[in-house]
């Protein structure tokens, strides 16, 4: 009987460790491992509705895209080269005409696709309708007059431009690999609003550029509050989404199922075509075809090279900037992009698993340079 005793108290210990990993951040961190493309699958959402009247890009008779690629005796077909490096889709439009459309590795054109910091370029167009709104006064105002309770940690001096630009010297661990991580926390957490209540600084803000997904949740708590009791979602769908003639149902995942908070530094779930309408939509300086959906003014400042008050010159507002010639994107880890290129009226998306040791701006730049 001892034996069988001792074998059945390892049962129920390991059935309640189960219980409780399964439950829990570290639970889902164990189980999921690493971000992954599909996660949408495994977080609960809020849904974004396909317009009645869609917008459909025209589909070049003679695509003019490059059939090989790669320096002379070592190039490759374009398709061959995109399918090697983990991409699912790539998109290049030109003059609002589809130039080039492929789909790798089983994905094709009605596949959804994670975002992840995609997402912050829209948390950021949000910001910017926020204020044309009224509901936010101005970007230069401390984030302590949206989110009261940040004082007691000593925030009180942020502003919602130190956070747009990444210089609000707020400490966080971008680590998704480390599970007890400040960016792992907030992927695979419960409770997105304690963990921005629990931020402390770091270094004074303005002082210096620090990419992390805590300033852009701080964006998204701050939207949370001004656009209640509309959640984010609801206010993306009215503001932008509805206005952009998307051809498909879209989602943004949220922290939790009740009273969940979008992961606005991440997870909007959507199709390749459907997140080129938002580049488009900042390639036309937020006039989407006569309606002025973003102010061009928010469009102009979060594109632009501006190195004041600690910014990056290759950052503004929630957008990457790639180059000094005026060309800008979204991006997101694993290698998500859409690439926007004014001077050539040009538009790339590329969707992967994963970046597949590919330096993917540089690749844009020389691949706008055909155009």
């Amino acid at each position: 009987m001892q034996p069988f005793s001792k074998f059945l108290r390892l049962v129920c210990l390991l059935s309640l460790a189960s219980a409780t990993l399964s439950s829990c951040q570290l639970g889902r961190f164990v189980f999921y491992n690493f971000a992954n493309i599909t996660d949408y699958k495994i977080f609960p959402s809020r849904p974004l509705t396909a317009s009645a009247q869609p917008f459909r890009f025209q589909t070049a008779t003679t695509p003019r895209a490059p059939k090989k690629l790669g320096p002379t005796g070592k190039e490759a077909p374009l398709d061959q080269y995109l399918a090697d490096r983990e991409t699912v889709a790539f998109l290049i439009i030109q003059n609002d005409t589809i130039q080039y459309e492929q789909y790798f590795n089983g994905y094709e054109q009605s596949s959804i696709v994670a975002s992840f910091s995609m997402a912050k370029s829209v948390t950021s167009m949000l910001i910017g309708t926020a204020v044309e709104d009224g509901l936010i006064k101005s970007v230069d105002e401390p984030i302590t007059h949206y989110l009261p309770e940040l004082k007691k940690n000593g925030l009180e001096n942020v502003t919602i431009r130190h956070v747009l630009q990444m210089t609000s010297g707020i400490e966080f661990n971008e680590s998704y690999v480390n599970p007890f991580g400040d960016a792992a926390s907030f992927y695979y957490g419960r409770n997105l609003r304690q963990y921005v209540n629990n931020m402390q600084p770091k270094a004074a803000p303005g002082q210096g550029f620090d990419y992390i997904s805590g300033n852009t949740q701080i964006l998204g708590a701050i939207l949370d509050k001004v656009v209640a009791p509309k959640t984010v979602t609801q206010y993306l769908q009215e503001r932008i989404w509805q206005h952009l003639g998307m051809e498909y149902d879209a989602s943004w995942s949220l922290d939790k199922k009740k009273d969940g908070l979008e992961k606005t530094f991440c997870c909007l779930n959507a199709r390749a075509r459907d997140f080129a309408k938002l580049g488009r939509l900042y390639l036309k300086q937020g006039n989407w075809n006569g309606r002025q959906v973003v102010p061009a003014q928010w469009v102009k400042e979060s594109t632009q090279v501006d190195t004041a008050q600690g910014s990056s010159a290759g950052y503004q507002y929630q957008w990457w900037l790639p180059s000094r010639s005026g060309d800008f994107m979204m991006q997101g880890i694993l290698g998500q992009f859409v690439y926007v290129n004014p001077m050539k009226n040009l538009l790339i998306v590329r969707l992967g698993k994963d970046y597949g040791n590919t330096n993917w701006p540089r690749f844009f730049s020389e691949l706008a340079a055909v155009y």
